[in-house]
């Protein structure tokens, strides 16, 4: 593992440019570009926040405004999702280059989650401008966005080269995504506080396996470093959060490594 992060490092020039042209290919016949990194995710948000706030009258803790909340879990959503989506193919879309040029096979699925990454960067402006408006108490507590970030990045590093790889292998996997995508929106605390699921009447040993999934810690971290009142997150979710996402980063790289060879033989 430590060869091939040195192998990504010497090739890093090659990851921006994969980079760039993920996002040029996206924005090169659209007349808006950039701004529907912007409008998209708005447009969900505006949608979620008038069934679950307006409708329904879903209220984080700490009775911060349920817009930030929303905001601030469903761009980190949007990161996941779009990773979900593109990562597991990124293999078998490109394979024309990736059977011409001898590079790290790591890139290209690597190079997805960066290039998501960046849009969800991009897409920072409109999450400020929201906690501005809503006067959210940011302080301290915004010392947890780099924290979430980081995870986040491991953790779909790690899921980008296992799903790559055995997307290679099993075609099935690809069909497989589309239906845990929507899924596993519902199934982590992005439209709806975690108090949701701790003050159900969910079995115990339920709330322990929800609460292993490293995405839950993940999220909390973002809602927290937005929300200021609703306090920090619990130890054992960072914790959770950190092993899950170290653990499915050794366990993608050396999956992605071991099929390799097959999955070169199979492009």
């Amino acid at each position: 593992m430590t060869s091939s992060v040195g192998d990504i490092w010497r090739y890093r020039e090659v990851l921006g440019l994969l980079v760039r042209r993920d996002l040029t290919v996206k924005y090169q016949q659209s007349i808006l570009g950039y701004f529907w990194t912007l409008l998209e995710p708005l447009a969900i948000a505006l949608t979620y926040w008038y069934v679950f706030a307006v409708l329904y009258d879903t209220k984080p803790a700490g009775g911060e405004p349920y817009i930030l909340f929303l905001v601030s879990g469903l761009f980190a959503w949007i990161w996941v999702n779009g990773v979900l989506g593109e990562a597991t193919t990124s293999l078998t879309l490109q394979h024309r280059l990736i059977t011409t040029i001898k590079v790290p096979r790591e890139l290209f699925p690597i190079g997805r989650v960066l290039s998501k990454f960046v849009e969800y960067l991009a897409a920072m402006p409109v999450l400020i401008v929201v906690a501005i408006a809503c006067r959210a108490h940011v302080g301290w507590n915004l010392l947890y966005l780099p924290l979430a970030m980081l995870l986040e990045m491991v953790l779909l590093v790690g899921v980008a080269l296992l799903l790559s790889s055995l997307n290679v292998m099993l075609r099935d996997v690809e069909r497989f995504m589309r239906l845990l995508q929507r899924v596993l929106m519902y199934a982590v605390p992005v439209i709806y506080p975690l108090t949701k699921v701790t003050e159900s009447r969910m079995p115990g040993w339920a709330k322990t396996v929800y609460e292993l999934n490293p995405l839950v810690g993940i999220f909390e971290l973002h809602h927290a470093a937005w929300l200021g009142s609703s306090g920090a997150p619990r130890t054992g979710l960072i914790v959770a959060a950190a092993v899950g996402s170290l653990l499915c980063l050794l366990i993608g790289w050396v999956v992605f490594r071991r099929l390799e060879p097959a999955v070169l033989k199979e492009l």
